[in-house]
C-alpha cells in the first residue's frame, strides 16, 4: 500500500487498526489512535490503545501488543516498531519515508495535511457584543478563539457556518429609549459625535443607576428636559424611572414606530463600532442574528414545553428541573447542599411572562437545529463564551434534548477563563474602568510601532506603520491562543510584544527570516527542488519530522477546540529551524545539499504562515 500524503499518522492508524481487528475480531478500534512521541528517542509515533483494550478483555497488554505487532505491516515505512512499557507501541519513521513526503509537499501537492473524507457542518456562535456598549477586553477571548476554530475547521474541508449572537433585546433597551428621549437625541443625533458609543453609554448609566436608586445619577437625570407632558422630571424617583423605562420596553415589545426607530439607530451605531473592530481584527461572520432575531417565537417556545411535561409552573414562574434520568452528579438540575442534592432548576419565564436567555438559547438551537437560514441540519452546534456560563448551558443542552430527542447534533460550549492584570484581578484600566478593546488594539499598535522603529529606522513610517500593525494586532491574538483557554492568564505588553519566546513576533520573524534567504539566494521557486531532497544530517531530519506533524495539529485542535495546540507545535517548529540553520548552512552548501536546505526553509515558511493564519495572524516580508 502506497503512502497517502500529508498525513502519515493516518495510514499508520489504519493499518495498526487492521491488524487489532485480525487479533480482536468484532474490537472497536476507532480509538486506536497514533500520536506524535513525546520523546524522539523512544521513536517518532507512538500508541497506548493496546493496553485499554487488553484491560477491557482482562488480557496481558504486553502479550496483545506482542499478537498485534506480529501482524502489523509497516515495513515499507518503518525502520522499526518496538513494544515498551506496559503495552506501548513505538514507531521509527524511515527517513526515504519523510524525505517522500516532503517531495510530493514542495511540489505543491499538499502541506501536511488534507481534507476530511466526511466533512460535518458546524456552526460555531462566538463574539455576542451588546449593541449600544462599547465592546471591551472581555470580548477578546471569545472573538478570537471562535474565528481560529472556524478557520482551522474550514482548512479541515469542513462546512462552518459562524454566527454572531449580538445582544440587541432586553430591558436595557428600555433605558436607552428612556435615557434618548430625556437626552432629545432625535434633534442632537449621537451618531454625529466623534465618540457616539461613549455617549449611549454615558445615558445608559444614568438611566441605571437612577433606576437603583443613585443620588447622583438621578441629580443629573432631574436636570433634563422632560419629553412628555405629565412627567415631573425634578422630582422623579428611581421608582418611576425604572416604571418608565420599562413601559418604554413594552411600547418597542409591541411595536411602536417611534420606540422601533431608536432602536433601529442604536443598532446602525453599535454596527459601525463592531465593523470598525471586527475589520480591524480580520474576522468575518456569515450571519449576525441577535436575540430580537428570536423574539417571536419565545412564548411557543415555553408553550411547547410546558405541554411537553418539560417546564412546570413554580410561582407565577415557569421552570426545568431535573426529570432524574441523570446520576445526581451529571444532572445540571441537581446541586449539592448540606450532603443532600436539591433541585436547580432553570428559569424559562418569569413570574411576569418574560422570557430570558435560556429562552432565547432554546429558540436559537431549534432554529439552528431545523437549518437556519443556510438550509441543512447542523452536526455540530459551538458556543465560545467565558467559564461563568458553564452551568447555563449544560443546563439549556439538557433541556434542549429532552424537548427534541431526535436531535444527533454535538452540543458544545467552548468556554474560557479570564484576563488579568498584574495584580492578578481582572485587567481594568488605572482608574478602574473596563479596557475598551478597540483602545487596547490601538496601544497594542503604537507599542509595536515603536519596538519596529528600533529595529529598522530607516523603513519609511508607512511600512513601519503597518508592520506594526501586523505585529501589535497578532502578538494580542496569540497572546491569548497560545494560553490553555481554560485558565486566566496575566497581560503583558512586555511578554507578547517579545521576539523571544513563544510569541507572534517571533514566529513572524522566523517567517521573514526564512523568506529572507530566499531573497539573498535569488531563489524564486522551490517546486522545483522536490527531485533533489536527500535527508542526511540530524538537523535536517528532526525539522522534516517535526513537518510532518502539522495536519495531526490541526486535526487535534478541531476536535478539542484547543488552539494553543498549534500555537505550541508552530513554536517548536521555529526551534526545530533555529536549530537546522544554525548548524546547517544554506545558501553556502552546493548541489542536492544546497537544494534539500532549501526546500526544507520553504515547507517551514509556508506552515508557519498557514499555521499563523488559521490562528488569524498575518505575516509581513520584513520585520
Amino acid at each position: 500500500m502506497g503512502i497517502i500524503p500529508a498525513v502519515l499518522h493516518k495510514i499508520l492508524e489504519q493499518r495498526l487498526q487492521q491488524a487489532v481487528a485480525l487479533v480482536l475480531p468484532g474490537a472497536d478500534t476507532r480509538s486506536v489512535l497514533i500520536r506524535p512521541c513525546p520523546d524522539p528517542k523512544f521513536g517518532d509515533y507512538q500508541t497506548n490503545a493496546l493496553m485499554a483494550l487488553a484491560k477491557e478483555r482482562k488480557m496481558n497488554p504486553r502479550k496483545l501488543a506482542t499478537d498485534v505487532l506480529a501482524k502489523l505491516d509497516v515495513a515499507d515505512l518503518c525502520e522499526k516498531v518496538e513494544i515498551a512499557g506496559a503495552g506501548f507501541l513505538n514507531f521509527k519513521i524511515k527517513t526515504t519515508t519523510v524525505a517522500g513526503i516532503l517531495r510530493d509537499a514542495i511540489a505543491g501537492k499538499h502541506l501536511f495535511y488534507q481534507k476530511t473524507e466526511k466533512p460535518r457542518t458546524v456552526i460555531i456562535d462566538f463574539s455576542s457584543p451588546n449593541v449600544a456598549k462599547p465592546m471591551h477586553v472581555g470580548h477578546i477571548r471569545s472573538t478570537i478563539l471562535g474565528d481560529s476554530l472556524g478557520r482551522v475547521l474550514r482548512l479541515l474541508g469542513h462546512r462552518v457556518i459562524t454566527d454572531n449572537h449580538i445582544g440587541d433585546w432586553g430591558t436595557q433597551f428600555g433605558m436607552l429609549i428612556f435615557g434618548w428621549k430625556i437626552e432629545r437625541f432625535f434633534e442632537n443625533d449621537p451618531a454625529k459625535l466623534p465618540d457616539p458609543i461613549a455617549e449611549l453609554e454615558r445615558v445608559y448609566k444614568m438611566v441605571n443607576k437612577s433606576c437603583e436608586g443613585d443620588s447622583a445619577s438621578l441629580a443629573l437625570l432631574r436636570q433634563k428636559f422632560s419629553y412628555e407632558p405629565g412627567l415631573n422630571l425634578p422630582t422623579i424617583t428611581s421608582e418611576e424611572v425604572l416604571s418608565r423605562a420599562r413601559a418604554e420596553l413594552v411600547k418597542l415589545q409591541a411595536g411602536d414606530a417611534t420606540n422601533r426607530d431608536i432602536w433601529n439607530r442604536l443598532q446602525a451605531i453599535s454596527k459601525q463600532q463592531f465593523d470598525r473592530v471586527y475589520s480591524r481584527l480580520g474576522i468575518q461572520f456569515d450571519y449576525v442574528l441577535g436575540e430580537s432575531f428570536y423574539n417571536p417565537w419565545l412564548a411557543d417556545v415555553v408553550k411547547d414545553l410546558k405541554e411537553r411535561g418539560i417546564a412546570t409552573e413554580s410561582e407565577g414562574a415557569m421552570i426545568v428541573l431535573s426529570d432524574g434520568k441523570l446520576p445526581p452528579q451529571q444532572d445540571p438540575f441537581l446541586i449539592q447542599k448540606d450532603g443532600k442534592w436539591i433541585p436547580n432548576p432553570t428559569l424559562v419565564q418569569k413570574s411576569d411572562g418574560a422570557s430570558n436567555y435560556a429562552t432565547t438559547d432554546l429558540a436559537t438551537l431549534q432554529f439552528r437545529w431545523n437549518g437556519g437560514k443556510w438550509g441543512g441540519q447542523p452536526d455540530e452546534i459551538i458556543y465560545v463564551t467565558d467559564a461563568r456560563q458553564q452551568l447555563h448551558f449544560r443546563q439549556v443542552f439538557a433541556t434542549f434534548k429532552r424537548w427534541h430527542p431526535e436531535v444527533t447534533a454535538k452540543l458544545a460550549h467552548v468556554w474560557f477563563g479570564s484576563i488579568l492584570g498584574e495584580d492578578g484581578k481582572p485587567l481594568k484600566t488605572r482608574s478602574g474602568e473596563t479596557v475598551k478593546l478597540e483602545a487596547l488594539l490601538d496601544e497594542a499598535e503604537e507599542i509595536a510601532f515603536k519596538v519596529v522603529t528600533e529595529k529598522n529606522k530607516d523603513l519609511p513610517e508607512k511600512d513601519r506603520r503597518e508592520i506594526a500593525r501586523v505585529v501589535g494586532i497578532g502578538a494580542i491574538k496569540y497572546a491569548d491562543l497560545s494560553q490553555n483557554r481554560q485558565s486566566d492568564y496575566v497581560f503583558s505588553w512586555e511578554k507578547m510584544l517579545s521576539f523571544q519566546g513563544n510569541t507572534a513576533p517571533y514566529l513572524q520573524y522566523s517567517y521573514t527570516r526564512v523568506r529572507s534567504i530566499f531573497r539573498k539566494g535569488n531563489v524564486d521557486n522551490a517546486s522545483n527542488l522536490a527531485e533533489s531532497l536527500n535527508l542526511a544530517e540530524p538537523e535536517e531530519i528532526t525539522l522534516a519530522k517535526r513537518l510532518l506533524n502539522f495536519g495531526l495539529v490541526l486535526e487535534s485542535v478541531g476536535e478539542d477546540y484547543r488552539p494553543n495546540y498549534l500555537c505550541s507545535y508552530l513554536f517548536e517548529l521555529s526551534g526545530d529551524f533555529a536549530r537546522f540553520y544554525e548548524s546547517c548552512p544554506v545558501l553556502k552548501a552546493e548541489g542536492t545539499q544546497r537544494a534539500t536546505r532549501l526546500a526544507l526553509c520553504d515547507l517551514t515558511a509556508r506552515v508557519i504562515q498557514q499555521g499563523l493564519a488559521v490562528l488569524g495572524i498575518e505575516t509581513t516580508e520584513q520585520m
